[in-house]
């Protein structure tokens, strides 16, 4: 109690239900909804064009190593080895950015589909009749909804595939072009290390290249330009 004598106000309980209609007001260019969805295309816009810087270094050193490799016979081929390295660095870079790029790109599509193809169509109905609780969720603890291989997947075929291949391309070129009277297999040796265990290596990157892309999977991520039956908010191994 106070020196008065009277006891102190009573500390009043926080509002349960603060925010509860925020999103029950217009749809308009000035409403609460619509100013989180500017939000969330800013976010995904600036995660899609640090994928596009990585993809424009990994072309750019592409690019260099084999200008490189070609100027002069006597360069020798595992420079552009160590290319097909370095793409796989940026590979498993660009996969990593890919997995955070699709939490701002799920939740756009999942406002796209829910919202605005609702208010456009409503006999369409909505994808996912739990699309609130749902987003609810991801904004509590954002989590990634793709697993890393099919972001490896994902970036080898819209770009990185097409760019091991010209280096393999290239590869052989130079060994068949340059190399001596001893073939391409005994040529392809690096040091110490033989031909032929160099061109098994190779050929087993280039093939594990080719699973990872191309065997048959069922995709968690839903795009735009990707026929898909789901959201993008299934549950998966991460």
């Amino acid at each position: 109690m106070s020196d008065e004598g009277e006891s102190p106000p009573a500390a009043h309980p926080p509002d349960s239900h603060i925010g509860a209609d925020v999103f029950e007001e217009s749809m308009g260019p000035g409403s609460s909804f619509a100013h989180l969805y500017r939000g969330e295309i800013h976010r995904m816009k600036s995660w899609r064009e640090r994928l596009d810087r990585t993809s424009n270094w990994a072309i750019t050193l592409m690019a260099g190593i084999l200008t490189w490799s070609f100027s002069a016979q006597s360069h020798p081929h595992y420079i552009i080895l160590l290319g097909v390295v370095t793409l796989s660095i940026f590979l498993s870079i660009e996969a990593r950015r890919f997995r955070a790029y699709d939490i701002w790109r799920s939740r756009v599509r999942m406002f796209q589909q829910n919202v605005f193809a609702y208010a456009l169509d409503p006999e369409g109905g909505v994808i996912d009749d739990d699309w609130r609780q749902k987003l609810g969720e991801d904004y509590r603890t954002p989590n990634l909804k793709i697993p890393f291989e099919e972001a490896l997947a994902h970036r080898l075929r819209r770009v990185y595939l097409p760019l091991f291949l010209v280096m393999l391309v290239a590869w052989v070129i130079q060994l068949t072009a340059y190399a001596d009277q001893a073939g391409l297999v005994a040529s392809a040796s690096v040091g110490g290390i033989p031909g032929n265990i160099v061109v098994a290596l190779v050929a087993g990157f280039y093939a594990t290249l080719g699973v990872v892309a191309l065997r048959p999977r069922d995709w968690h991520v839903n795009g735009e330009l990707i026929p898909s039956d789901v959201t993008g908010w299934e549950p998966t191994d991460t």
